[in-house]
C-alpha cells in the first residue's frame, strides 16, 4: 500500500495531467491549471490506496463507522495530504523545476467551507487518525456551496459575505451522481392495516441528493477515509411556465430543494430559518442512512446482520434524526416488526455529547416538525410513547419521565432522543462528562449507568506541528529522532532537556522567528505593526458570551487606561491577537466584535503607547490562519466560565506548539492542568462548584459596580471606546433584579487580572517560561486525535484496524 513517487516521477506526472487536461506544456500552463493538475496528481495516489483499503476491508467483512456530522472543518487539503503521501519535498522540489513557487501553488486552494469552528475541525482531525491508523471510517456531512460565510469587518462591524470555496476547492470532490438518493418532505401519510401495516406517502416533496466524495489520506499513506457530501437539487422544470414567460415559476422547485445545501447554519431566529435548518438536518441524515443500507446490502443482501457490521456515530444532536430514519426505512421498507428494528437501532447508534448548557441543547416545535417530516413525526411519537411507559416502570416517577421524554411541552427535544436510544454516550473532557452523568442527564445516568463514558477530544498533531510549525518539528526531531509523529506520547522524552539552556535558548528562537513571521503578514493584510519582543497573547475561537472573549476585552480595556493615566509605569510590551466569528443572527456576539475592534482602534492609533499594547482582530479566521498564528502564540486564552465549555481543541493545538494556557478549570484545561502540571499552566477564576453555588444563592452583578476598578471600566463602556458607545454592553453587565452577566465575568476579573500580573512575571524570565513551554510541547501528545479515536475504536464501536 505504501506508495510513493520520486521528484521526476512527479514532474513527469504533472507534465501529463496539464497536456491531457488542459493541453497546454508547463511553460504555458497558469497558476491555477498547475494546482489542478497537481491535486489530480494526489487525487490517482489516493484513489489507488483506497482501492486496496477497501478491498482488504471487504475481504475481512470487518465493521464500519460512519460518523455524521453537520461539519468537517477540513482546511485546505493539498499540502496535507502532500505531506501525508511522504513527498512534500520532493513535490516542492519539482515545482521548483517546473518554475513555479512551491506556496503559491498551496495559496491558489482556498479553504474548504464545511465547517465554522471545534466541532467541525473535531471531525476532520477524527478522520485523518483513522485513515492513519487504518481504521474503517467514513464521514458524512452537507456540499455546502457557500460555507457559513467569509467574514468581512466593516467599521467594526461583522459583515457577512459568501464564501466562494467551490471555485478551487470542486477539484478535490468527485461526484457521485449514479448514487444519488431521494428524500422526501412535507405531504400527508395514509396509514393502511389490511395484512400489513403499510404507509401511503402523498403530495410530498421530493429532493434528489447527490454525493460528493472528498479522499482524507492517512500519515504514510496508511489508508484514505472518505467524506461523503450531499448536495441538494430537484430534477423537475416546468417547461409550460417557462413557455408562457415565467421563467422564475418554472424553476422554482429547483431553487427551493438547492437551498437546503446552501449555507452552513442558516440564521433560525425566525421561522424560516428554523424550518430550514430542520430540512437541512434530514437532508443529511436521510440521504446517509440510504446510502449506508445500499452499501450494506451490496455486501452482505441482509439487514439482519446490520448492527454487527455497522455503527453510526451521532456527533452532537444535528443528525439525531437518523434514528427514526432508521426505524422508518426498516419498518416501511424492510418490514420489519417495531421489536425487531428497535433492536437494531440501539445496537448501531452511539452518540457524543458536545454541550453542557440545556439551552443549547436541540428542541424542534412540533408543529414544524410534523409539517415537514410527517413519518418522522410519527416515528417519534411512538417512540416518545415506549419511552415513557417503559421509564415510569424503572422508576414509577412521572416528573422525572416527563423530563426525559423526547416529547414535552409541544417540543421534541434531540439530546433525549439520542440518550435514550443510542448504547453509548460520551462526554469529550473529564469535567464535562461528569456534569452529563452528575446533572445534564442526571436521571437517564441513575437508571443507565453503563451507557455513559467519556473520551476526551484530541487533535491531529501532524497537522499542527509537522505542517504548521516546521522549525519546531525538525529541532523535536534533531532532540529525540523520528516517531513521534505515530507515537506521541514520545513526546514526553523532551522533558529531559528541561534543565538544558541550550536547548531552551532554541526553542525561544524558533519562537521569535514565528513571531516574526506572524507579524509580517498581519502587516501586510491589515498595515498593523507589531513590536515581536512583546507577549503575543492570543485567543482564538468561535464568538460566544460563554467563551468570553469580552473578559479580554475588558482587561485590555483596563490596562490601556491604566497606561494613559501611568505613561511611565513599568509595563512589559503585550499584542492581545483575536480571531472570532459569530453566528450571523447572535447581535450581542457581534457587538463584542464591534467592541474589540473599536478598543482596537483607539489603541493601536494611540502613538504614546504603540510599543507597549497592541490589539489585532483577525478577520475570516479559518484553519489556513490558525496554521500560521498558533505556532507564534505564546499565551492562550481559554477563558471560558468553569462549567460551560465542553472540552476545546484549540487549547490542545497551542500547547503542542508550546503557548501557555491561561485559563479557568474548564473543559480539557482541566487535564492539560494535570499533564503539565501547575507549574506550567496559568489558572484563575471560579471552579465549577463555585459557580453553582453562587448561581444558587444568587448572583447580582452590580455587587461588584462597587469595585472602584470595575466601576470605572464600565463607566468607560458607556462614555465610548473608539469613539463608540458600548452601552448596552454596561447594561448587559450590570443588569438588574439578578439577571445581568449570565457568564459572571465580572465576578471573574479580578483574578483574571491578577493571573495576567503572574504571567508578565514569569515571562520575565525567559528560562523560566521556555521551562513551561518545553513541559508544555513534551505533555501535548496525552491530546493526540490518534489516541481519542483508538479509545472510540475500542470502547465503543468495537472495531479493528483493517
Amino acid at each position: 500500500m505504501k506508495l510513493t513517487l520520486n521528484k521526476t516521477e512527479i514532474k513527469e506526472r504533472i507534465c501529463k495531467m496539464l497536456e491531457h487536461h488542459f493541453g497546454v506544456l508547463p511553460e504555458k500552463a497558469t497558476m491555477e491549471q498547475f494546482y489542478r493538475a497537481s491535486v489530480m496528481l494526489v487525487q490517482e495516489m489516493l484513489i489507488e490506496t483506497r482501492r486496496e483499503f477497501v478491498a482488504n476491508q471487504r475481504k475481512q467483512e470487518a465493521k464500519t463507522v460512519y460518523y455524521m456530522c453537520m461539519e468537517f472543518l477540513i482546511g485546505r487539503s493539498l499540502k496535507n495530504n502532500l505531506f501525508n503521501l511522504g513527498i512534500l519535498d520532493e513535490f516542492e522540489e519539482a515545482t521548483k523545476e517546473l518554475g513555479y513557487n512551491f506556496n503559491s501553488v498551496f495559496d491558489r486552494e482556498p479553504d474548504a467551507g464545511l465547517g465554522n469552528g471545534g466541532l467541525g475541525r473535531l471531525a476532520a482531525c477524527f478522520l485523518d487518525a483513522a485513515a492513519s491508523l487504518g481504521y474503517p471510517i467514513n464521514g458524512y456531512s452537507i456540499r455546502y456551496e457557500f460555507g457559513i460565510f467569509r467574514q468581512k469587518i466593516v467599521d467594526g462591524w461583522q459583515t457577512e459575505l459568501p464564501d466562494l470555496w467551490l471555485h478551487g476547492g470542486e477539484v478535490w470532490l468527485s461526484p457521485r451522481v449514479d448514487e444519488a438518493v431521494t428524500v422526501k418532505f412535507d405531504g400527508q401519510i395514509v396509514e393502511h392495516w389490511d395484512n400489513e401495516h403499510t404507509i401511503e406517502y402523498n403530495n410530498y416533496n421530493s429532493v434528489l441528493a447527490i454525493p460528493y466524495d472528498m479522499m482524507i489520506s492517512g500519515y504514510n499513506n496508511t489508508s484514505v477515509s472518505l467524506l461523503r457530501l450531499w448536495s441538494a437539487t430537484n430534477l423537475s422544470f416546468d417547461i409550460k411556465q417557462f413557455n408562457q414567460g415565467n421563467y422564475m415559476n418554472a424553476v422554482e422547485q429547483k431553487a427551493m430543494a438547492e437551498v437546503i445545501s446552501n449555507v452552513l447554519y442558516p440564521s433560525d431566529n425566525h421561522f424560516e430559518g428554523k424550518s430550514l435548518r430542520l430540512r437541512q438536518q434530514y437532508f443529511l441524515v436521510s440521504a446517509s442512512v440510504q446510502d449506508i443500507i445500499r452499501k450494506h446490502i451490496a455486501l452482505y443482501n441482509t439487514m439482519d446482520n446490520f448492527a454487527d457490521k455497522v455503527a453510526i456515530h451521532i456527533n452532537e444532536t444535528h443528525p439525531a434524526l437518523a434514528i427514526p430514519e432508521l426505524m422508518r426505512i426498516l419498518l416501511d421498507e424492510w418490514k420489519f416488526t417495531w421489536e425487531d428494528a428497535w433492536n437494531i437501532v440501539t445496537k448501531t447508534f452511539a452518540y457524543t455529547n458536545h454541550t453542557v448548557m440545556s439551552e443549547a441543547l436541540e428542541v424542534w416545535p412540533q408543529d414544524i416538525f410534523s409539517r415537514i417530516l410527517p413519518r418522522i413525526h410519527q416515528i417519534v411519537q411512538e417512540i416518545n410513547n415506549r419511552l415513557c411507559m417503559h421509564l415510569y416502570g424503572l422508576c414509577n416517577d412521572w416528573n422525572k419521565v416527563s423530563q426525559m421524554a423526547v416529547i414535552g411541552s409541544n417540543q421534541i427535544h434531540m439530546a433525549n432522543l439520542c440518550v435514550y436510544t443510542c448504547y453509548t454516550i460520551n462526554g469529550v473532557s473529564k469535567i464535562h462528562s461528569n456534569i452529563i452523568k452528575n446533572s445534564l442527564f442526571n436521571n437517564y445516568y441513575t437508571l443507565f449507568p453503563s451507557k455513559f463514558t467519556n473520551v476526551t477530544n484530541g487533535f491531529s498533531m501532524r497537522r499542527w506541528l509537522c505542517q504548521s510549525n516546521p522549525k519546531l518539528c525538525d529541532f523535536i526531531s534533531d532532540l529525540i529522532g523520528p516517531g513521534y509523529e505515530t507515537n506521541p506520547h514520545k513526546l514526553q522524552t523532551l522533558l529531559r532537556f528541561t534543565d538544558d539552556n541550550a536547548v531552551l535558548n532554541n526553542l525561544a528562537r524558533i519562537k521569535q522567528d514565528n513571531k516574526i513571521r506572524l507579524a509580517e503578514y498581519i502587516m501586510s493584510s491589515t498595515n498593523i505593526k507589531l513590536n515581536t519582543n512583546s507577549i503575543f497573547d492570543v485567543q482564538v475561537k468561535r464568538l460566544h458570551e460563554y467563551k468570553r472573549q469580552l473578559l479580554n476585552a475588558l482587561h485590555i480595556l483596563y490596562l490601556y487606561d491604566t497606561l494613559k493615566q501611568n505613561p511611565s509605569m513599568d509595563f512589559y510590551p503585550r499584542t492581545f491577537i483575536f480571531g472570532a466569528k459569530a453566528a450571523p443572527g447572535y447581535h450581542f456576539a457581534k457587538q463584542i466584535i464591534r467592541f474589540i475592534c473599536s478598543l482596537a482602534n483607539e489603541i493601536n492609533n494611540d502613538k504614546e503607547i504603540s510599543e507597549k499594547l497592541k490589539v489585532v482582530f483577525l478577520e475570516d479566521y479559518r484553519v489556513t490562519l490558525a496554521e500560521m498564528l498558533m505556532p507564534a502564540a505564546e499565551i492562550s486564552e481559554q477563558i471560558s466560565l468553569a462549567g460551560t465549555e465542553a472540552s476545546g481543541t484549540g487549547n490542545m493545538k497551542l500547547m503542542i506548539n508550546g503557548a501557555i494556557t491561561l485559563g479557568t478549570m474548564d473543559g480539557a484545561n482541566v487535564e492539560i492542568c494535570e499533564s503539565v502540571g501547575d507549574d506550567n499552566i496559568l489558572i484563575f477564576g471560579l471552579r465549577t462548584n463555585e459557580v453553582e453555588t453562587l448561581k444558587q444563592n444568587g448572583y447580582y452583578p452590580s455587587n461588584y459596580y462597587a469595585n472602584p476598578m470595575i466601576s470605572s471600566i464600565i463607566e468607560r463602556l458607556r462614555r465610548g471606546v473608539g469613539g463608540v458607545s458600548f452601552d448596552d454592553i454596561a447594561s448587559n453587565l450590570i443588569g438588574q433584579n439578578g439577571s445581568g452577566d449570565p457568564y459572571m465575568v465580572l465576578a471573574d476579573f479580578d483574578s483574571y487580572r491578577l493571573i495576567h500580573e503572574e504571567a508578565v512575571k514569569r515571562y520575565q524570565d525567559p528560562l523560566r517560561w521556555n521551562k513551561m513551554s518545553l513541559a508544555n510541547i513534551a505533555t501535548s501528545g496525552n491530546f493526540a486525535a490518534d489516541r481519542a479515536i483508538s479509545e472510540y475504536s475500542d470502547r465503543i464501536w468495537k472495531i479493528d484496524r483493517i
